[in-house]
């Protein structure tokens, strides 16, 4: 028995059926063959939607097309005259045989200078299932935003022209979107599995943007600009609502505010072929990349990041008869003072050892500012990550607050040690050194107290996903 062919084309949106979508008075669109519905192409033509079995007669629903999850790709292009013919004939090739999804292919010109536009609209006319859209502005950001805003399908995709991502990773991308696990998936070069070629150069250029990352806007995520990306059109909205970037920042901005407001994010290893052919400028894009990172730590600092995104439920038993552990808020207290003492012990034990290390070298003061802020970002982030790891305050947030206690901790704990001084002159480094723990044991549980009540905010309970 033969497999039903795969891939149709051009369906819309179940409730949006043959609705036109909106689009910017900036924005001109070429429509495809496909988008004249299933009754245009012949019914033993490839576009043909596959046969489900009427389950009518033994009571069971049948599972429809239409209650399928719709998939719209879209492939940003800035003078690609050279590279869309082949990119897009390969893609739709490969859609056809390996995607059992109804799906559609938008390539959104963007001010393109030489022929891609007229070169775009040539093959939508041949390939059905593509759809042109022409932008008067520059910019990728732009290009995504407005076709994803704008799009009727439940699934909103991109990749880049030169497809250097391999498209056997394209299923892996929509699949936990469509079963509704995950909210937005992303090809990752850097996650354990992945296999990459490129040049040492933009390897490390690479490398060094994701540690920024991590370690400035605390994300967890491995590979932000990867040209190779997927999102629930219903999450995604309200996140293209509270981009700014019109340009390569789009993708990260777009991340950083997904893990902000507690979206799921999953990632898949890719295989990846560098293509030197790029209209990517190097130093002019990693600039306004340092620019935007700036300007998302202050936007979760100042709470402007927050986005009205629809929430996961929280976490229940599939079991009927699952045995579950104590209530919440008592299991949360109980984690939240283990992981805190503990991280507390190694984080006074650290900067006690780091103190008695400096202080061979440095006045007790300096040693004791020097170890305290260190350890203070250091612990920061572990409570951050792991004692309060159900709050909805981000890496800029956290680190705001402990500053604002760090003050607190130097003038105590600087104040014991001076006064120790002033009492046994000749006390040995080992003595103030106990001093110094003692007194931040003390700074500690105090800190405690105003990180739970004050700096960390848990998540509303209960949400609707």
């Amino acid at each position: 028995m033969g497999t039903p062919p795969r891939g149709a084309a051009g369906v819309p949106a179940p409730g949006a059926a043959g609705a036109p979508r909106s689009l910017p008075s900036e924005v001109s669109m070429t429509p495809a063959p496909s988008e004249l519905g299933p009754a245009a192409h012949s019914a033993t033509g490839p576009y043909q939607p596959p046969a489900v079995p009427d389950a009518s007669a033994s009571g069971t629903p049948s599972r429809t097309l239409s209650g399928t999850s719709t998939v719209e790709i879209v492939l940003p292009v800035y003078n690609e005259e050279r590279a869309l013919p082949g990119c897009l004939h390969t893609l739709h090739a490969y859609l056809l045989e390996h995607l059992p999804f109804p799906w559609r292919v938008t390539v959104v010109d963007n001010a393109s200078t030489d022929h891609t536009l007229r070169v775009a609209r040539g093959l939508a006319s041949e390939l059905p299932g593509v759809t042109v859209l022409h932008l008067n502005r520059k910019g990728r950001g732009l290009a995504l935003r407005t076709a994803w805003a704008t799009s009727d399908a439940d699934i909103v995709a991109y990749m880049d022209v030169d497809l250097s991502t391999g498209l056997d990773g394209l299923l892996p991308l929509i699949a936990p979107l469509a079963s509704g696990h995950s909210d937005i998936a992303i090809g990752s070069r850097l996650a354990p599995g992945a296999r990459t070629v490129r040049g040492p150069r933009r390897e490390l250029v690479s490398r060094c943007y994701n540690a920024l990352l991590r370690y400035g806007l605390g994300t967890r995520f491995s590979d932000a600009q990867c040209g190779f990306k997927a999102a629930r059109t219903r999450v995604v909205r309200p996140l293209l609502a509270a981009t700014e970037d019109d340009a390569w920042f789009f993708d990260t901005e777009l991340l950083v505010l997904a893990e902000h407001n507690g979206l799921r994010i999953h990632e898949v290893p890719v295989d990846w072929v560098e293509d030197v052919d790029t209209r990517v400028n190097v130093v002019r894009t990693a600039l306004d990349d340092l620019k935007g990172m700036w300007r998302m730590a202050r936007r979760k600092a100042s709470g402007a990041a927050d986005v009205a995104v629809p929430r996961r439920a929280d976490p229940c038993a599939a079991h009927p008869d699952a045995v579950l552990a104590p209530a919440r808020k008592r299991a949360v207290l109980t984690w939240e003072l283990v992981c805190f003492v503990a991280i507390g012990v190694v984080s006074t034990a650290g900067q006690a050892l780091l103190y008695w290390l400096l202080r061979s070298w440095w006045p007790a003061a300096l040693a004791n500012l020097v170890s305290l802020v260190v350890l203070t970002v250091l612990n920061t982030e572990a409570n951050r990550r792991l004692t309060f790891r159900g709050s909805a305050v981000g890496a800029g947030r956290a680190h705001l607050g402990a500053g604002a206690l760090f003050a607190l901790g130097y003038s105590v704990t600087s104040a014991a040690v001076l006064l120790f001084q002033q009492a046994d002159p000749g006390a040995s480094h080992g003595a103030e050194t106990l001093v110094l723990a003692v007194t931040s044991v003390l700074v500690t549980a105090i800190r405690f107290v105003v990180l739970r009540t004050a700096v960390f905010r848990r998540r509303p309970e209960g949400d609707p996903s």
